[in-house]
């Protein structure tokens, strides 16, 4: 790329050029700050030059946008085309009202939906059951039968509009539900798109939402692979995400490492239960968060794809160049949202948003203003999706590809995450893989020692969040927020005591029957699964009777 005797001559010309700043610097402010850093820790020069990426081979590590090593991009036209997929995350409450906020985000110009469920679905407990007492319809929608998901998308053709759904260890259920309620519209679920996220090995390290140990929710991931390659072509069948995990304070580094290690995780179990890669491969999403360190972010999204592409090239042997893509929605990040000052959010997101539009997100999701407070309002839905819709349609950030392409300084930290999370993959390969690494803690130690230093670091003031640690104002109380309808505990519980009356009891405890039969055994569960939701068994029976199987997961005491 550059002559050797180029390359010196730069170098010698950035020396003698930072000895000029930082002796102007120390003149004027004796307590000049000597090291910078990304929020992840990887230090940042004063300037970036040609010696920066003397060792990038730009046909070998940029190519072209669409083609191998996808760098720059998993599709030759990127938004030229279309825009990316504009998917608001919502859920709460009963099932016709989260239905009312979908229809109100299409009618605003949302092009996906993605479904927040409450924490007693996404553990598997019905809303009757005493554990779900308090958590019924407060952080995303109730969902306890085939009838609460025929509520849920009434009204919403399925083979029009693509589904995200955000459930792990009932993934399988919940997607047979959705299943049904496609048969019940008529639609042939071959033509349904989208999405389950079904990743359960994040669950362990970052979120806690497991039901079943891991090694039987692998195998429940694997079935969900094996059942989509020959049913629902369409579908993803998961979303491996690092999200959660960089939620819970993951670098950008540990995000790509431990996010690609699930991922190769989920491969190898998929080869082991008889899967070809490049059956499951060309339908194999990531989910990754787009944090305010705008230039880190577009700099990882990078790393990423060029990382996995050569992991299912080189390592998995893939033929098929679908499944070297990596293909990703994002969301804007929940923890920078702060409860003081909630209007700064809206300037956060959009900053978020930009990192993820100039790193090459498929889909989109962007957080609203009032998320620390509450669920988010009708108005501040509608403003988080007017951020999108700014982004694509007035920016023209979406006119070229990768317009920070080629930067010294972007090519140099994108070189750099990419080395820094192969050592991790080196690492945790040494351990025997991810499910091996998080059984020993690695991936929430590592995590949990981070998240600890960020907090220092705010409580020292050596990081900034303006509005917390500076630049505070005096504030009333928030009062115009969304509170969820207490009432709905109340009438989910009475539909599942009218829905136990009325259907066949007989071809429930048959089904159920059966479903524990191939569970103890090694069948595909996903047809026995979709028997037991057609005969409207409920997703806490359901579960139970995998409980019955596989046990129940608890965690080491800390």
């Amino acid at each position: 790329m550059y002559r050797k005797e180029e390359l010196e001559a730069v170098s010698r010309a950035r020396a003698a050029w930072e000895k000029r700043v930082l002796a102007r610097a120390l003149e004027r402010v004796p307590e000049q700050r000597e090291r910078f850093a990304t929020h992840s820790g990887l230090e940042v020069r004063r300037l970036y030059t040609p010696e920066d990426v003397a060792g990038l081979d730009y046909c070998r590590d940029l190519g072209f946008p669409g083609e191998y090593p996808f760098t720059r991009g998993v599709q030759p036209t990127m938004y030229r085309a279309r825009p990316w997929t504009m998917r608001q995350y919502a859920g709460f409450g009963s099932a016709e009202e989260t239905n009312r906020r979908f229809r109100y985000l299409l009618e605003q110009g949302q092009t996906g939906l993605s479904v927040a469920f409450d924490l007693p679905t996404q553990v598997g407990y019905d809303s009757d059951h005493p554990m779900a007492e308090g958590e019924v319809g407060k952080v995303g929608v109730a969902i306890d039968s085939l009838e609460d998901v025929e509520r849920l998308f009434d009204r919403i053709p399925l083979d029009q509009v693509s589904t995200s759904m955000t459930i792990n260890s009932p993934a399988a259920v919940l997607l047979a539900m959705v299943v049904a309620v496609a048969e019940k519209q008529g639609v042939d679920p071959s033509s349904l798109a989208g999405t389950v996220q079904n990743d359960i090995l994040k669950e362990y390290v970052a979120r806690g939402t497991y039901i079943f140990p891991p090694r039987p929710s692998v195998r429940l991931v694997t079935d969900v692979f094996a059942w989509c390659s020959e049913h629902l072509p369409r579908w993803n069948a998961i979303s491996i995400s690092g999200y959660h995990m960089r939620e819970a304070g993951a670098t950008a580094v540990q995000e790509i490492a431990f996010t690609l290690a699930n991922a190769i995780a989920y491969v190898e179990a998929a080869r082991q239960a008889g899967l070809d890669v490049d059956a499951i491969g060309p339908r194999l999403s990531f989910f990754f968060a787009a944090q305010i360190d705008i230039l880190e972010e577009v700099a990882k999204f990078r790393a990423a794809r060029r990382l996995w592409a050569r992991i299912m090239r080189e390592r998995f042997g893939a033929r098929d160049p679908r499944s070297w893509m990596l293909r990703f929605h994002t969301q804007t990040a929940g923890v920078s949202l702060t409860a003081q000052q909630p209007e700064n959010n809206i300037v956060r997101t959009a900053l978020e948003a930009l990192a993820a539009v100039l790193g090459g997100t498929q889909s989109l999701h962007t957080n609203s203003m009032d998320e620390a407070l509450a669920l988010p309002s009708e108005k501040a839905v509608r403003v988080a999706l007017r951020t999108q819709q700014i982004l694509a349609h007035e920016t023209n950030v979406g006119q070229t590809i990768d317009p920070l392409g080629g930067s010294y300084f972007i090519e140099a930290l994108t070189d750099r995450l990419e080395e820094e999370a192969q050592a991790y993959l080196a690492r945790i390969d040494g351990m025997g893989g991810a499910v091996a690494a998080i059984e020993r803690g690695f991936f929430q130690d590592e995590i949990q020692r981070e998240a600890y230093a960020h907090q220092l670091a705010l409580e020292r003031g050596d990081r900034i969040v303006v509005g917390v640690n500076a630049y505070q104002v005096a504030e009333e109380p928030p009062t115009a927020i969304l509170r969820p309808d207490p009432a709905v505990a109340r009438e989910q519980a009475g539909r599942l005591e009218a829905l136990r009356a009325r259907r066949d009891g007989e071809k429930v405890r048959a089904a159920l029957e059966r479903l524990g039969q191939a569970a103890a055994g090694d069948q595909n569960l996903m047809p026995p699964i979709l028997e037991a939701v057609r005969a409207y068994a409920t997703l806490g029976e359901i579960c139970d009777t995998l409980r019955q199987a596989f046990g129940e997961y608890r965690a080491a005491a800390i």
